[in-house]
């Protein structure tokens, strides 16, 4: 049985335990979170190393690393030390997005070394693989796109993004109305070049039910992909992403009825103003499923510091409901990440999550900031460090130039702290008036 199908039974599951134990609620709650669809636990029942994590309402905010090769740089120990690096900065999640090499061996690698939920796109393979046969994608067979995924889903995927909602009408829309940037999503441009030329429907639309099967045998969570996400702050929130978030909608009831968990991924770009928005129109259209964003960046214009602007959106998604943050890093645009551009990424979208947590009042969040405000009023260091999201930063930025007192080297002997501490316990002095006249003259 699935974690979906034990909820609805009124089961609570091992992974739910763990999951309440680490969130601070009870385990019913978790229950009938998953029980309503509102909360998803990615856990294949092929991955035994794997410490379950709660994604979705009324839980903390997670935060997703991609990693993965490319056709220019494909080296597994790279990818591992990725991998290593996102788990010790905070991750909870892990996408392998590898193109380059082999990406079986690859993935085997990775689900093995992670205690985390590791993620896949299962279409990157499938056109991979009619490429080796020296067609492109468009030559792909609906079996050999299947077969991928069941690939994935036998090796230990946690969950999956499937562009299910990617339609032919959804396409007529995009056609129509025109985009600066038309399609950043890779999986929905594979999608989209295979339907063109065949001229049929997305196959992952059209025999989702087969999917749903393959999903429910392994317990493994659908993440329906956003094909037609924004690329460009010109082109959010338009007749195509909405088209395609409506038949996603769809995609979700059916996918609860099957017994098979999905949450929902969602944009891109999007300027300030609208990513309220959409992640109110997500909840509605999508009975309240758990939304997955990837940043959202509020500009364009950031190339190289795309972790901040990545931050800034996703803090405000996480406020307004968002259960779910991919990180971007500073090679976002650019090129492909290394380890310290995790690193970053990870750290930026876990400041996003923990912002948009105290907003949402997420249990323990208000409590932690009240925690560091105490510790720097003692000019406790160690305990600052202890509790910032990177212990070993907070460390290293404060011994870099230490001070000789208690206080920090910005401030030294007029540290606010320290003034306040000395002087506001003792009464002022008292004196006349005809003192205080004194003085004026």
């Amino acid at each position: 049985m699935t974690q979906l199908e034990m909820a609805k039974g009124g089961t609570i599951s091992l992974q739910m335990e763990l999951v309440a134990k680490r969130e601070g609620v009870t385990a019913e709650f978790v229950r009938q979170g998953v029980a309503q669809g509102r909360i998803v636990i990615p856990a294949n029942i092929k991955h035994p190393n794997l410490v379950p994590c709660g994604i979705g309402e009324g839980l903390k905010t997670k935060v997703n690393a991609n990693i993965g090769t490319s056709s220019d740089f494909c080296d597994i120990e790279t990818e591992l030390e990725k991998l290593r690096v996102a788990i010790d900065a905070g991750a909870d999640t892990v996408m392998d997005l590898s193109t380059g090499g082999d990406i079986s061996a690859i993935r085997k690698a990775v689900v093995s070394s992670s205690s985390v939920p590791i993620g896949t796109v299962p279409i990157y393979q499938a056109a991979i693989t009619a490429s080796a046969r020296q067609e492109a994608i468009v030559g792909m067979d609906i079996n050999e796109l299947f077969d991928a995924i069941g690939a994935h889903i036998i090796d230990g995927v946690d969950f999956i993004t499937v562009h299910c909602g990617l339609t032919l009408s959804a396409l007529t829309r995009l056609k129509e109305q025109g985009r600066v940037t038309d399609v950043v999503s890779r999986g929905g441009a594979l999608l989209i070049g295979w339907m063109l030329y065949n001229e049929r429907e997305n196959p992952l639309y059209e025999h989702y039910d087969r999917l749903l099967e393959m999903a429910r045998e392994f317990d493994v969570t659908l993440s329906l992909g956003d094909g037609m996400r924004p690329g460009s702050l010109a082109d959010a929130t338009d007749r195509a992403q909405i088209e395609e978030l409506l038949v996603i909608g769809e995609l979700v009831q059916r996918a609860r009825q099957a017994g098979v968990q999905a949450m929902v991924e969602g944009p891109g770009h999007l300027p300030l103003d609208q990513i309220e928005a959409n992640v109110r129109l997500e909840k509605s259209v999508c009975q309240g499923a758990p939304f997955y964003v990837l940043g959202p960046l509020v500009t364009d214009v950031a190339a190289g510091y795309d972790h901040i602007t990545g931050a800034i959106g996703g803090a405000i998604a996480a406020a307004a409901g968002t259960d779910f943050l991919c990180y971007v890093t500073p090679a976002e645009h650019l090129a492909i990440p290394d380890p310290d551009d995790v690193r970053q990424g990870v750290i930026a979208s876990r400041i996003a999550a923990h912002a948009g947590d105290i907003v949402k009042g997420v249990k323990g969040a208000r409590e932690w900031d009240r925690q560091m405000s105490v510790a720097r009023k003692k000019l406790d260091w160690e305990e600052q460090a202890r509790l910032s999201l990177y212990p070993e930063m907070s460390r290293l930025v404060h011994q870099k130039h230490t001070s000789a007192g208690a206080a920090c080297s910005m401030c030294g002997e007029l540290c606010a702290m320290e003034l306040v501490e000395k002087y506001l316990g003792i009464p002022a002095p008292r004196c006349s008036l005809e003192s205080r006249v004194k003085r004026r003259k």
